[in-house]
């Protein structure tokens, strides 16, 4: 297997775009990429454009009549159906909607191929990680499931176990829903609590059903979580749970909107943690994923000038073996870049200045705490399912 990793990437992404105003600017993926060229990354990684997901591709988690209206849609943003999900506050239908949508798709499903062949140890993927989209329906800022269409073209390749790790703020229901019964697949969650945020899904009963019961896994945090409980409950859940499941590959999404600054969302994490939980993933890809299977997508995150760039570059830093020091200053390059395409002025530095730290959930469960009774519920709900003690 090789160790250079992929990074995908194709300047036609930014054709995904919901229009002015809305918190889906492609902005942030150009910025991305040009913060991750500005620090000499797309040396360190092999960068490959792939083609967009043709329809076979896309039935493997969409329905044929979904798959035509989004086309239809595309060619006619008039003619959206919202039935489909489709012309909505949340999913404008635009012109050229399903070929952008397709090409990021195309993106997640080639780093998969490339992982699962041998071809990179890991491949990264930030403009996708689109976790909302359903089989039938648009849902979220999403169009098509790029995550749920990895995983099933893995599972088509002959991969037996395929773990999902999804720190998104919002809850990965459109991933969780295509895997619902399918025994392959572990999807694992944490997330602001259902009754404070969309899709107000992701209670810690939802586990699975028929033959894929105990095969969901949802960590339910509190609004207002900050460092330390949101890198205490990533640690009491997922590392026991990948060791346990043994994954061939993990693919894993780092939407950047539990950012404390992050407009749409109320939790309170930091970039060094975000940091924190990326290296982290690429540890236990290397501990539990065949020698270090990892796919990493990127998701949500609407501050697009100040944390989505940086939070992304330290992920394809670490999947590149490169990681970027945190205290670094920025490049001069990329904040006249910012400027440029913004008329905002870019952070200067790729910290908020923090030193996360947490305490270890073997050193004991407090029952006042809400953080604890959140991480409690979960491993209550789904570990007796897996063998595990809650």
């Amino acid at each position: 297997m090789s160790g250079r990793a992929r990074l995908m990437w194709d300047d036609a992404v930014t054709g995904y775009d919901f229009g002015d105003g809305h918190p889906m600017d492609p902005v942030r993926l150009a910025l991305t990429m040009g913060l991750v060229r500005a620090y000499g990354l797309d040396a360190a990684v092999d960068v490959r454009s792939a083609g967009a997901a043709g329809e076979s591709t896309l039935r493997l988690v969409h329905r044929e009549d979904y798959v035509d209206a989004v086309r239809a849609a595309s060619a006619d943003p008039k003619a959206a159906d919202q039935a489909y999900g489709l012309g909505t506050v949340d999913d404008p239908a635009f012109a050229g909607m399903h070929e952008a949508s397709a090409l990021i798709a195309g993106l997640s499903v080639g780093a998969a191929e490339a992982v699962w062949r041998g071809e990179s140890e890991h491949a990264v993927n930030f403009t996708g990680g689109l976790h909302h989209a359903m089989p039938g329906a648009a849902a979220g800022f999403c169009v098509y499931n790029d995550p749920a269409l990895a995983i099933a073209r893995l599972l088509e390749l002959g991969a037996e176990r395929v773990a999902y790790v999804d720190v998104d703020v919002h809850h990965g229901d459109g991933v969780q829903a295509a895997f619902w019964e399918d025994p392959r697949v572990l999807t694992v969650s944490l997330h602001e609590h259902p009754r404070t945020l969309f899709p107000q899904t992701g209670w810690p009963e939802e586990t699975g059903s028929g033959a894929g019961e105990g095969g969901a896994v949802n960590v339910a945090l509190p609004a207002g979580t900050g460092d330390a409980g949101w890198l205490r409950a990533f640690h009491a859940v997922v590392p026991e749970l990948l060791a346990d499941f043994r994954p061939q590959v993990l693919v894993t999404q780092h939407g950047a909107d539990t950012h404390f600054e992050d407009p749409l969302a109320h939790l309170a994490v930091s970039l060094d943690a975000q940091r924190a939980v990326m290296t982290a993933c690429h540890e236990l890809a290397h501990a539990h994923a065949e020698g270090g299977r990892w796919v990493a997508l990127g998701g949500g995150g609407y501050a697009v000038v100040d944390v989505v760039p940086r939070s992304w570059t330290h992920l394809v830093g670490i999947a590149a073996h490169a990681p970027v020091d945190p205290e670094s200053v920025i490049p001069a390059s990329w904040r006249d870049e910012v400027y440029a395409r913004t008329r905002q002025l870019g952070p200067g530095r790729m910290t908020d200045g923090r030193t996360p730290e947490w305490r270890s959930w073997e050193e004991g469960y407090d029952p006042a705490d809400r953080l604890d009774q959140a991480v409690r519920a979960t491993r209550r709900a789904a570990f007796p399912l897996r063998g595990l003690l809650p």
